[in-house]
């Protein structure tokens, strides 16, 4: 399993970080609704059953609108348009609901199908749209660098310690298997990989901000970790999918970055001299 998690790791990252520094943003746009697109496929397989509708044709076709919307929502964000971007997600939820006037005499449940399909455009292209505001961003290349570096750190961090130290449960009910002590090592590589991260990208960065930006996303990332063991818990799965050997699905490997992103763009432009 490790050395799975490692080879993955050293074959996916140099693509990444071509992408990422790319003058094009569009590119990384592109790239990042891809991430987008299998992430929706993998969250709908995780939360919606059969057991909510017989009918495959019910159970898909409200999901499907998401398919379609997600990728406006992020491609919105390359221009800035948060406008657009909430116009987009209150349209999905409207065109939703309607198709769901015509389903519900065969199915009752479809309501909780909508829920669960807005969630998914709220949880995951909206999130993800917060790396292409921040990219778009002055300095947005190294911004986003510094943001993955730390994000990743506190991933693995979390992982080692919780592995070979961890003894006090964090949230059992939620995650058996994740520790205090695991939270506590996630945050210390937050905060060591954010050190070092600042005197690479960052060396202006005053070192009050880049300890409070890297604590605040770490502990939005472990709270997103956390979401997203709540959905496999709820729906008895170990992975969201088996795409990333060693790491799961691609839920599985951007849900601290999910939460974390937004957290990160409002610490950006509120917190940080621009």
């Amino acid at each position: 399993m490790h050395l799975k998690r490692w080879i993955t790791a050293i074959v996916t990252l140099p693509g990444l970080l071509y992408i990422i520094v790319q003058k094009n943003v569009l590119f990384f746009s592109f790239f990042i609704c891809i991430i987008c697109l299998i992430a929706l496929w993998e969250y709908f397989n995780i939360t919606i059953s059969f057991k909510e509708t017989n009918n495959k044709f019910q159970r898909s076709l409200i999901p499907l609108v998401a398919f379609f919307f997600a990728p406006a929502i992020i491609l919105s964000a390359t221009s800035k348009s948060l406008e657009l971007i909430i116009s987009l997600i209150a349209i999905n939820f409207i065109i939703s609901v309607f198709i769901s006037l015509f389903l519900f005499k065969k199915n009752n449940n479809i309501v909780e199908i909508i829920f669960k399909q807005t969630l998914s455009v709220i949880y995951i292209p909206l999130f993800l749209a917060f790396l292409v505001l921040i990219r778009n961003e002055p300095d947005g290349i190294k911004w986003l660098l510094f943001f993955l570096a730390v994000i990743f750190a506190g991933d693995t961090g979390a992982y080692y310690t919780g592995t070979y130290f961890g003894k006090h449960k964090l949230c059992p009910a939620v995650s058996p298997g994740k520790t205090i002590e695991g939270a506590f090592g996630g945050l210390s590589a937050n905060l060591l990989i954010g050190i070092l991260a600042k005197v690479i990208f960052m060396p202006d960065l005053k070192w009050i901000t880049c300890i409070l930006f890297c604590l605040s996303i770490g502990i939005a990332g472990q709270v997103g970790d956390l979401f997203e063991s709540e959905l496999k818990r709820t729906a008895c799965v170990k992975d969201s999918g088996a795409l990333l050997p060693g790491h799961g699905g691609i839920l599985d490997r951007i849900d601290a970055l999910l939460f974390a992103a937004p957290a990160a763009y409002l610490f950006i432009i509120h917190y940080i001299p621009g």
